[in-house]
């Protein structure tokens, strides 16, 4: 249904799908939770997977300039945010490489992850964490929404500080999860290609035509019903009605 969404979205804008050769996007923020070494993991990302490498920006480009870019990349890349979503326009075979800021935990921030796996897709997902509290630039003085801590007392400002991981928490006000992703991130390149390298199965990322699958729906109305006939014999009866999608699937 997603794969049909971009397919339908990108008709009605008129975009068509970038063809030729293969490229890396990488998404740049302008603003916060910024790649403080963009340069150079454009160039590292160019010489590991010999592709050229280009940059989309919200804050510098069209909605639909950005959607024909990705629509043709082999790889994104970006820090964790609701741009991500653009990663549904990306081919079928290509990866999806989520950075995550220091003390961010992926495991807990995982919407672009499912995304990226729902059946269909056929995308590659790959989550980066910089573990090195020194290659993390903080903003405590900022205010609360974008990640400040100096309304809170000394003591909470303290732990927050001190912690290497934001505990588990509900959406979206927790100042502990703010401080965190609103950090601006130095990649630890050599780090980071090691996961790349661990993770990707493909390491040319050649764009794969998958066939897409469609999977049954839940069926409806299940009942089970048992009734005892004699000392020596009982009835099992199991009913239910077909998934209302099966008409439509080669089955």
């Amino acid at each position: 249904e997603i794969r049909q969404f971009a397919s339908f979205f990108m008709e009605r804008l008129n975009i068509t799908r970038e063809e030729g050769d293969d490229y890396i996007v990488v998404f740049k923020r302008t603003t916060n939770r910024l790649i403080l070494n963009e340069a150079e993991l454009l160039l590292a990302l160019a010489q590991e997977f010999q592709m050229r490498t280009v940059t989309v920006s919200l804050e510098e480009q069209s909605f639909d300039s950005i959607i024909q870019i990705i629509s043709g990349a082999s790889m994104l890349v970006s820090m964790h945010g609701a741009q991500m979503i653009t990663s549904m326009f990306l081919p079928r075979g290509a990866a999806v490489v989520e950075l995550y800021p220091y003390a961010v935990n992926p495991e807990q921030y995982t919407p672009y992850k499912t995304l990226a796996s729902l059946p269909g897709m056929d995308l590659q997902y790959v989550a980066w964490r910089n573990t090195m509290e020194k290659n993390s630039v903080t903003y405590p003085d900022r205010p609360w929404d974008q990640g400040g801590i100096i309304h809170l007392d000394k003591e909470e400002q303290e732990r927050i500080l001190a912690s290497k991981d934001v505990p588990r928490h509900l959406c979206c006000r927790n100042p502990e999860w703010l401080f965190r992703i609103y950090q601006d991130t130095i990649v630890d390149i050599a780090s980071f290609l090691d996961v790349l390298r661990e993770a990707l199965k493909k390491p040319n990322l050649k764009k794969a035509k998958v066939a897409s699958t469609v999977h049954p729906g839940r069926v409806r109305e299940p009942k089970c019903q048992t009734s005892v006939q004699a000392t020596n014999e009982a009835k099992l009866s199991v009913s239910w009605q077909i998934p209302w999608n099966l008409k439509y699937l080669k089955v």
